[in-house]
């Protein structure tokens, strides 16, 4: 055996480094003998391929109508009540994904959409300026004739406080509202209910909030409310 001590520093590395190529072609001449070839090319391919492989994405939410979170059944209809903000900021009623009050046909004080319990389609839009107008004895008899069955939609804006006498609170109690009372000075009210009908419970029909200075999100006006949901057809 060659004693090392008596070679040159060079040589001993010349040796090392044999030894160790020696080891390694043995070792994996070893392995290559012991494991199959199929999952050494598979782990490869799989490297090779991690670049050209999609990446995948989350598909995007399925709009539903009246853009509200929940998909409704056949037989029932989605619905949508917006209101609060700014001056600017319009309230939006929508049914079934028709929009029937929207900045173009809604004003200040309270708006109401009236909806045919047969064909559930807009009857008309009507908006009672509650601030400026003593129109609540006109807003009560225009509630009182409407017929039993039929839907009525309401979005205030603005202010709807001002003038709304107890005719006007009583007509909207008498279709089941909790709210019309606690209405202040530039409130956001959403309310919704069947004529000579109770709603169902498990859904939302009646929002309020009033305007904070310390809260407000905008100067002078409270914040968005909304209610939706979907409304099973009696």
């Amino acid at each position: 055996m060659v004693n090392l001590r008596f070679l040159p520093n060079n040589s001993v590395k010349v040796v090392g480094l044999l030894c160790a190529a020696v080891c390694a072609w043995y070792m994996g001449y070893m392995f290559a003998t012991i494991l199959p070839e199929a999952p050494w090319e598979a782990a490869v391919d799989g490297m090779q391929s991690i670049g050209l492989r999609p990446v995948l994405k989350a598909p995007n939410p399925r709009r539903q109508k009246c853009d509200i979170w929940v998909s409704c059944a056949p037989n029932e209809l989605a619905y949508r009540i917006r209101t609060g903000g700014a001056k600017d900021v319009m309230p939006e009623i929508c049914l079934d994904d028709n929009m029937l009050i929207t900045g173009k046909n809604s004003n200040r004080g309270i708006n109401i959409a009236v909806i045919s319990s047969e064909t559930w389609k807009l009857i008309e839009t009507k908006t009672f300026d509650t601030y400026e107008g003593d129109v609540s004895n006109i807003m009560h008899e225009y509630l009182f004739k409407i017929s039993d069955g039929n839907l009525i939609m309401v979005a205030t804006h603005d202010d709807a406080f001002t003038k709304l006498n107890e005719a006007g609170k009583r007509a909207f109690e008498d279709y089941g509202s909790k709210e019309v009372r606690n209405l202040r000075f530039r409130s956001a009210w959403a309310f919704m209910a069947i004529k000579g009908s109770k709603m169902p419970e498990n859904i939302e029909t009646e929002k309020i909030n009033h305007s904070d200075g310390n809260k407000n999100r905008y100067s002078g006006w409270p914040a968005e409310i909304q209610i939706d949901g979907c409304l099973p057809k009696p």
